[in-house]
Formats: structure tokens, sequence, C-alpha cells
């Protein structure tokens, strides 16, 4: 697979940083006054300044939860994924979405958890038993 690039808006470069290299573990790139380049799991993001983030915070009910629209994340490798769950949990996160495994037993069945960056961009992490899955319908 090529790897993805994603742009998104950020109110405060600082906090975006520390959020993304020493909570997640992103290597960081090139920078500049108004942006950050991010390894994303081998993928390229780039956080943006902005002044002022759009309040649109559209959800859809998703499996009795308010998934977020706007979001981003990565699929991880099932320990990866519980080693982060627990990370997360460890350091306080408010969870948009707690940490769960959805589909259990069936084909496509994926660990997923939703939280906010710090400029409140919604980022997902999931997990599949089966990676050949991970397009099944």
């Amino acid at each position: 697979m090529q790897p993805f690039h994603l742009a998104f808006p950020v109110t405060d470069l600082k906090k975006t940083r520390d959020f993304y290299e020493n909570l997640l573990g992103c290597g960081v790139g090139r920078t500049s006054d108004r942006w950050i380049d991010f390894n994303f799991w081998g993928n390229q993001i780039t956080a943006h300044l902005v002044d002022e983030k759009d309040a649109d915070h559209v959800a859809n009910h998703v499996d009795g939860k308010n998934v977020p629209v706007k979001h981003f994340g990565a699929i991880l490798k099932m320990k990866e994924w519980e080693a982060l769950a627990e990370k997360l949990k460890n350091h306080g996160i408010d969870f948009i979405i707690e940490p769960y495994v959805r589909f259990k037993g069936e084909v496509g069945e994926q660990a997923t958890m939703f939280f906010l960056d710090p400029s409140g961009n919604a980022v997902e992490f999931k997990s599949f038993q089966n990676f050949d899955q991970i397009f099944a319908v």
C-alpha cells in the first residue's frame, strides 16, 4: 500500500507536537512556524496552524455511539492497538468512544477507539483480528 498524506487544522502547534510526538510516538519531519509534518504510522500528516478551528462537530450514530464524521487514524496490529489503548488510559485521555471490539466473532471483527487531539480533531485507532477483512462486507 502507498502511504497517504493528510493535512488538518490545529490551534496550538506546541500542544499538537507534544501530543503527536510524545504521547502517540509519531516522528517529526519538516516544521515551520505554521505547520508540522508527522510520521503517522508510515503516513505523512501535517498539522497546519489556524487562527480559529471550524466548530462543525457532526456525528453519525454507529453501534449506539456518536462517531465523529470528521476523523482520521491508523489501523494497527492488535498488540500495538492494545498497548496504545492502555497508554492513553494511563495518560488520562478523555475518550469520545472508549476502546472496544465491534462485530465480535463476525466478519470484519475490529477493535476501535476515538479521542480528540489538543485542537479538537477526532482521531480513531483500530485493529482487525484478520487484516484480510479490512474491506470485507
